[in-house]
């Protein structure tokens, strides 16, 4: 009976052990996983370049790649950077010929909006940076650009393909049933009427007014000036520098000083870069070069056809 006690007692004692254990694991592994939070979102925030304190100012660069569709993850990011108040500056890298009307002036707002911040905004033109690409740089406080890059392409285009004479070759019979004079406009069945062509040159020429204006207000130029450039024309990054479209010839390393500058920092200031994206069809895309699978030429689009700012 006494060992019964003595052993009813010992379990007794051992079971606030037991717990103050268990307690200080959970603690220690909370600890760890707290560390281990603390250490990736360093990593992840680290400068990808320029050295510096992970939580000192930086200069952050953005990256528009490609022609311009979809821009909503390239606003969310200005936006992060503009509310961010470690961000002092941004550099946006351009390498693009052009694209959809629409997202285009999303971009060219979403800029102007970093600068209300009063956070400066470079542009940096890379290899190419035409029509909408030039629309979203002139939006920015300074635009550097390569020597050799290709930009200017003022100019909207609105491209459809006509298989009227096909159609009728083989014998296909395109009904359209409207209710509207020009709600088939634009059909690939039939002839353009002069009546469409007038409605959709109007069209175009508006919103070439306004890419104009967009250059003239950016750029400080007066708008007769634009008018001498704003032709559709290429020209070459020494061209532009002479025609006063950019302000200085210089790479994507002049372009982060000049922006560094613009913020009050000293040159080559911690740089943060810029947010990839990877999906499985960029994957795809550069194992087995399915391009001409998943791409669709804007000209030879039958459901959409946009309006164009393209190189």
């Amino acid at each position: 009976m006494v060992s019964t006690v003595t052993t009813t007692t010992t379990t007794t004692r051992n079971r606030p052990v037991r717990r103050r254990t268990i307690v200080l694991a959970a603690l220690a592994i909370y600890l760890g996983v707290a560390i281990l939070f603390i250490v990736a979102l360093s990593v992840s925030l680290a400068p990808s370049g320029g050295g510096g304190s992970v939580f000192g100012a930086r200069v952050a660069i953005v990256e528009l790649e490609g022609t311009i569709l979809d821009v909503d993850d390239l606003v969310r990011e200005l936006k992060s950077h503009r509310d961010n108040p470690l961000v002092k500056a941004v550099v946006l890298r351009i390498n693009s010929p052009g694209g959809v009307v629409g997202p285009t002036q999303e971009l060219h707002a979403a800029v102007l909006r970093l600068r209300e911040a009063r956070k400066p905004v470079v542009a940096s033109l890379g290899a190419v940076a035409a029509s909408g690409g030039y629309y979203v740089a002139v939006a920015a406080d300074k635009i550097y650009a390569n020597p050799g890059t290709l930009t200017g392409s003022i100019g909207v285009i609105f491209q459809l393909p006509n298989l009227d004479g096909l159609m009728k070759k083989v014998g296909v019979e395109y009904v359209t049933v409207k209710a509207g004079q020009y709600k088939d406009i634009g059909n690939i069945s039939r002839t353009m009427t002069p009546e469409e062509r007038r409605v959709l040159q109007a069209l175009l020429d508006d919103v070439h007014a306004q890419f104009i204006s967009a250059v003239a207000t950016g750029r400080k130029l007066d708008r007769a000036q634009v008018l001498g450039f704003a032709d559709g024309r290429i020209v070459s990054g020494a061209q532009a520098k002479d025609l006063h479209m950019v302000d200085a010839l210089g790479g994507l390393e002049e372009a982060v000083d000049g922006a560094a500058t613009l913020a009050g920092l000293p040159k080559s200031p911690t740089v943060v870069g810029p947010r990839k994206k990877l999906s499985i069809m960029d994957l795809l895309r550069n194992q087995l070069d399915l391009r001409g699978w998943t791409s669709v030429a804007p000209g030879l689009s039958l459901l959409r056809t946009p309006l164009y700012l393209m190189d």
